[in-house]
C-alpha cells in the first residue's frame, strides 16, 4: 500500500457522513485506465451479441482474479497489476484508510456492464434501468462497509450513468425495496471524466441508468470490509471550531459553510419537514461513532432526546 497516502480531511469526512459518498474526480492516469480496459479484455471491435454472451466472453478473457470474500485488500490484487495500481494511488488508499483502516478485507469485487441498444437486438430482453436498491440486507449495525465504484473511461450523460440519491444511507430498507420509487427529487447521476472513483456507504440508494450511447459503459465496483471500530481512522484529533452547537433559527447570519455542525445538518430536496430532521439525528450519531466523541451534538438534536432524567 502506498506510504504517502493522502487522508481525508475532517470536512470531507463530515461530507461523507451527511451525503453518504465522496466523489474522487479523474485520480487515476489515463494510462492505468488503458491497462485497465486491457486487463478486462476490452476492445473498440467487440462483436455485437447478446448481453449474456458478452459478459460470460469477457468474464473468461479478463485477468480480474476471483478473490474469496473475506480475503485481506493487501493480498486481493496482483502486483502491477491495474487494480493493485489503483488501490495503491495516494488519494485511494488515503481514503479506505480513514473510512474502513487498510486492514480492511474485500467484500466482493465486480465489473458492472451497461450495454447500447445493438445488444438488446433480436433478443427478448428489454433495455431498461435498473431499480433503485440498496446493496445490503437490513443492517442496522454502527461499523460500515464502504463501495469504491471506478469509472475507466468518460461517462456522458447519454451513458445513463449510476443514479444515486444523495443522503438516502441512513434510510434502511430492505435492498429492492425501493426499486418503485423513480426520479426522487436532487438524485445524482454518474458524469464524470475516465479515472474518476466515487466512494459509497454501503446503503446509498442507486441504480443504473439505461444506455442510450452507442458505446458499452463499464463501472468496476469493490465493496470493503473493515476489521476494526471505525473510530478517528483519518486523524488523531479533529480540529472542532466554536459553532459545534450554534444559535438555533435565531443567528447573526455568519455561519460557516464548511463548519462540521452546518455540514451535518444541510437538508437534501427530498428530505420531509418531520423525518427528514431524523436523518440529520442519524448523522449525529454517526459521527459519534467515527469521531469517538459520544457527546458531540449540532443543534442540541440529541442533546434534547437525552435530557432525561428517571
Amino acid at each position: 500500500m502506498s506510504q504517502n497516502k493522502i487522508m481525508l480531511t475532517d470536512e470531507q469526512m463530515a461530507n461523507f457522513t451527511a451525503k453518504g459518498y465522496l466523489v474522487l474526480d479523474s485520480i487515476i492516469p489515463e494510462e492505468i485506465n488503458k491497462q485497465f480496459l486491457n486487463d478486462i479484455g476490452h476492445t473498440t471491435n467487440e462483436p455485437v451479441d447478446s448481453v449474456y454472451d458478452h459478459y460470460s466472453r469477457i468474464m473468461q478473457k479478463s485477468t480480474i482474479p476471483v478473490v474469496k470474500a473475506g480475503t485481506p485488500l493487501k493480498e486481493s490484487y496482483e502486483k502491477g497489476s491495474a487494480l493493485e495500481k489503483i488501490i495503491d494511488n495516494p488519494i485511494v488508499s488515503g481514503a479506505i484508510d480513514s473510512l474502513v483502516g487498510l486492514d480492511c478485507v474485500l467484500d466482493h469485487h465486480f465489473l458492472h456492464i451497461t450495454f447500447p441498444s445493438k445488444y438488446y437486438d433480436g433478443s427478448k430482453r428489454r433495455k431498461m434501468s435498473q431499480g433503485n436498491h440498496q446493496d445490503s440486507t437490513i443492517n442496522v449495525n454502527k461499523s460500515f462497509d464502504i463501495q469504491l465504484f471506478y469509472f475507466p473511461h468518460e461517462v456522458t450523460k447519454e451513458m445513463g450513468g449510476t443514479r444515486y440519491i444523495p443522503g438516502s444511507h441512513f434510510r434502511v430498507v430492505s435492498e429492492f425495496a425501493i426499486a418503485r420509487y423513480q426520479n426522487v427529487k436532487g438524485q445524482q447521476h454518474v458524469v464524470c471524466p475516465a479515472g474518476t472513483i466515487i466512494i459509497m456507504h454501503m446503503n446509498i440508494w442507486h441504480g443504473a441508468g439505461v444506455n442510450n450511447s452507442d458505446k458499452i459503459r463499464y463501472a468496476f465496483k469493490i465493496r470493503l470490509m473493515p476489521t476494526k471500530k471505525q473510530e478517528l481512522l483519518w486523524t488523531d484529533k479533529i480540529l472542532y471550531d466554536d459553532q459545534k452547537n450554534d444559535a438555533i433559527y435565531w443567528t447573526d447570519g455568519n455561519r460557516k459553510l464548511n463548519n462540521i455542525g452546518t455540514i451535518l445538518n444541510q437538508t437534501e430536496p427530498w428530505f420531509e419537514n418531520d423525518s427528514g430532521r431524523l436523518d440529520i439525528i442519524n448523522r449525529i450519531k454517526f459521527w459519534r461513532y467515527i469521531s469517538a466523541d459520544n457527546n458531540f451534538d449540532t443543534k442540541y438534536w440529541l442533546t434534547r432526546l437525552e435530557n432525561d432524567f428517571q
